[in-house]
């Protein structure tokens, strides 16, 4: 195993991403840095270097542990980096925040439909 490999391959091989031209296009639009420096997708990667990696909603601070290259299952993918721990509190309070928001907008009333304003005019029409 060689001791670097390009940012967009081991961002694949490490699972965040789906195919390594969305990893590079990730890396281009500045969603991933190093040591807080945009990077281009063909920048080698080190041991010990500390990646931002901002993914939809999501932002994950993380230490590079392993340099393999290859696409692993998703539990030997975890085994590629180590996540700062306040990093993994911030987005664990940010999805249980998107969830409250969730139902909060599924539990506000909302506009009558088509056969409620039927019945609210059936309900309030003068009977003459």
């Amino acid at each position: 195993m060689s001791d670097s490999v390009r940012l967009d391959k081991w961002l694949w091989a490490a699972r965040f991403f789906k195919t390594r031209a969305l990893a590079r296009e990730a890396v281009k639009g500045g969603k991933v840095q190093i040591d807080g420096n945009r990077v281009k997708p063909g920048r080698l990667v080190k041991d010990g270097d500390r990646l931002t990696v901002r993914r939809a909603d999501d932002t994950f601070e993380i230490t590079v542990q392993d340099l393999g290259d290859r696409r692993v299952s998703a539990k030997l993918a975890q085994e590629k980096y180590i996540e700062d721990p306040a990093s993994r509190a911030r987005r664990e309070a940010a999805a249980e925040q998107r969830k409250q928001d969730h139902q909060a907008r599924m539990e506000r009333p909302r506009r009558p439909d088509k056969r409620e304003r039927r019945q609210i005019i059936n309900f309030t029409k003068k009977k003459e």
